[in-house]
């Protein structure tokens, strides 16, 4: 097996940034905390910046996305999972993401992006996988800030708030700080400079990195983000982020290079391809692995005769469930759909429900229940067509993208949603 030149991260290394490109995998959709300036996105091409994607994928569609990006950009030399939530809030997908990439592609640099809470539970295991770069993002060490960053903390079923959760991340982020660099791993802290909360406080976060041996620091200015607690909080300008950033060098490096990628930036750090390459992700997240591999062996339909994939998934009633028989698919009984209403619940109760399902075939389908279905296992995809090409698609080549509906809005306004808009969301 080969062994990474850990020279060869653009990110660590400014002068690799014109030669050396990387990879961000979505296959962390997840997350362990809620940011005050964080808005994950699932299907956005419109934002370049992090918790941003235009799909999520599973880690076999990881694997094949890379394969397929390596031949049209084979300087790609860092694979990164940064979202877009955390790989340690997904910590089986990530490492098996890892696993299945390590094997195919030994010679890749890893690199993960997390906020540092589900961190140290994994150690030994990044290290047997081989990751060689990690990026922690820090705020405070001082737990009175940390409390103004963090709307809730979510460690197993518990929820942490207020200062109990800032002083539940800032263990954890020194711990994991720690426990990174004991095992011969560079690590870089991130750190949002965000002003009247904790632009006092760099050079303080930045001698305690020090102390705790982090290699690099990289001070980003607050992105003030719609729908998010500090959207209306002013970014700092660039002078302001210089004399900053000129303090906390006299304790550590400091990144000057950031692009502040989104969760599936691909190409080089000047040469971003993430519009580029957005069919190509896209198709990957519509593979599904060959059904012998998967332990869910039926498929739901939202059909209204049994012939055509013709419903919205919010507005379907019920779901035929689809099986291979006799050489060939029949349907095998009908669930009663939940009720409408409900929320985020009633997606879950979705989940359940059709928890032995490995897709369900929709005309249409919202971005909330597509997350949520998508996170709990069950693929939605969108289509137009016969159930029978649809299953086919399913079942053999395990791709969809042939059959796939053109999606000219959200929500109901999707194709193929005939009722009034109470199912959808």
């Amino acid at each position: 097996m080969s062994t990474p030149d850990t020279t060869k991260h653009p990110c660590f290394n400014v002068k690799a940034k014109g030669d050396c490109g990387r990879i961000h995998l979505p296959v962390a959709p997840k997350c362990n905390i809620m940011c005050n300036y964080c808005n994950r996105k699932y299907d956005c091409m419109n934002e370049s910046r992090p918790g941003v994607t235009s799909a999520v994928l599973k880690p076999y569609q990881a694997l094949e996305y890379l394969a397929r990006v390596l031949e049209k950009e084979p300087r790609i030399t860092v694979v990164g999972i940064a979202g877009p939530g955390d790989p340690f809030a997904n910590p089986d997908e990530t490492l098996e993401t890892l696993r299945l990439i390590r094997e195919r592609f030994p010679q890749m640099l890893f690199c993960l992006s997390s906020n540092g809470l589900g961190v140290p539970a994994h150690l030994d295991a990044l290290k047997e996988f081989g990751v060689t770069h990690m990026t922690i993002t820090v705020n405070a060490v001082d737990p009175e800030i940390g409390k103004e960053f963090y709307a809730w903390v979510r460690d197993g079923k518990k929820i942490y708030r207020g200062l109990e959760a800032a002083k539940l991340m800032w263990k954890r982020q020194e711990a994991a700080i720690r426990g990174l660099k004991e095992r011969g791993i560079t690590v870089k802290v991130n750190t949002i400079v965000t002003p009247g909360v904790n632009d006092m406080h760099i050079d303080a976060i930045a001698v305690t990195m020090r102390e705790l041996g982090v290699d690099l620091l990289n001070c980003m200015p607050l992105y003030p983000t719609a729908e998010t607690i500090f959207e209306d909080v002013p970014e700092p300008g660039k002078e302001e982020m210089e004399i900053i950033r000129g303090k906390a060098e006299a304790y550590l490096p400091q990144m000057r290079h950031c692009k502040r990628c989104r969760a599936d930036a691909v190409g080089l750090l000047d040469q971003d391809k993430s519009s580029e390459l957005a069919s190509c992700l896209s198709s990957c997240s519509k593979t599904l692995p060959p059904m012998r591999t998967v332990d869910k062996p039926f498929v739901a339909v939202a059909s209204m005769e049994g012939v055509l994939v013709n419903q919205h998934l919010g507005e379907a009633p019920s779901f035929q469930i689809w099986g291979p028989q006799n050489g060939t698919y029949a349907m095998l009984e009908v669930r009663k759909a939940p009720p409408k209403g409900g929320g985020a619940k009633r997606w879950y109760d979705m989940a359940e429900l059709l928890k032995d399902c490995r897709a369900v075939l929709v005309s249409g389908v919202g971005d909330t229940p597509m997350a949520i279905l998508s996170e709990e296992g069950i693929t939605p995809l969108e289509m137009s067509g016969f159930i029978q090409e649809g299953l086919e698609a399913v079942y053999t080549s395990g791709n969809v993208s042939a059959f796939k509906r053109r999606r000219e809005g959200k929500g109901c306004q999707t194709m193929g949603c005939t009722g009034d808009g109470g199912g959808c969301g």
